[in-house]
């Protein structure tokens, strides 16, 4: 079995409890990058975390793209999240739909192997659910957590970038079953729209329906490799299935 930091290593360990509080009442969820000005502050909300304390920062800024305010994600050799706390109502905006573009493939990145499993560019989705239906290794793992004073999600579901396996694809993490990721795009250097029934998702990859979407974010990682990464994220919105 793994042992609790190779999990946090793998994202597994994206603290929840985040400072800014739940998503306030009647506030729509997602990000609206393009409401903003360039070099702005982040929206109120987000927060850029690392994987597990110690790792370098992805650095993530508000630029102009052509014309337009977009996320610009730039990584070396780190691995950091820029993660809201989540409370969307799924029964009600199960779609996430949003843009991104990746400037390039990161060398010898493999999502399926542990000491190679870097991303350009995810979405990510934090879950909660009820841990009598985990392994007993999988809750020896939330158990060591709590005594450390952190909280493992439940389940973690992502949307990612890659050219090292076809678009459809689903990768579960190397070292647990409890993150999946799912492949939607792996051609470089041009916008990408993306539209995903995370509840679906959900449910055909980890054979269950979805508990509550605690947090979501944005993840651009390249700590595994040491290689460098730039990708664009568009606005992420949530909304009804159609």
């Amino acid at each position: 079995m793994p042992t609790f930091r190779t999990l946090a290593s793998s994202l597994l360990l994206v603290p929840l409890t985040l400072t800014c509080g739940a998503l306030a009442q009647g506030a729509e969820p997602g990000a609206a990058f393009s409401a903003v000005k360039p070099g702005a502050s982040l929206p109120d909300g987000w927060q850029n975390k690392p994987v597990v304390s110690g790792k370098k920062l992805t650095r993530y800024a508000l630029v102009a793209e052509q014309g337009t305010t977009v996320l610009q994600a730039d990584a070396s050799g780190s691995a950091s999240g820029l993660v809201h706390e989540g409370d969307v109502d799924l029964a009600r905006t199960p779609v996430v739909s949003w843009r991104w573009k990746v400037a390039g493939p990161i060398p010898n990145a493999d999502n399926s192997v542990g000491d190679r499993e870097d991303a350009p560019a995810r979405l990510v989705f934090f879950f909660d659910g009820a841990s009598n239906k985990l392994s007993i290794g999988d809750r020896a793992e939330m158990l060591a957590a709590s005594a450390a004073g952190d909280k493992l999600p439940y389940a973690t579901l992502m949307y990612i970038w890659t050219n090292s396996a076809p678009v459809g694809t689903v990768i579960a993490n190397p070292h647990t079953s409890r993150v999946q990721m799912i492949v939607v795009g792996g051609e470089a250097g041009k916008w990408q729209t993306v539209r995903r029934n995370v509840a679906s998702d959900f449910q055909k990859v980890f054979k269950e329906a979805p508990g509550k979407l605690t947090a979501y974010g944005i993840l651009t990682d390249t700590d595994n490799t040491g290689a460098t990464a730039r990708a664009w994220y568009g606005d992420i919105k949530f909304g009804a299935a159609k």
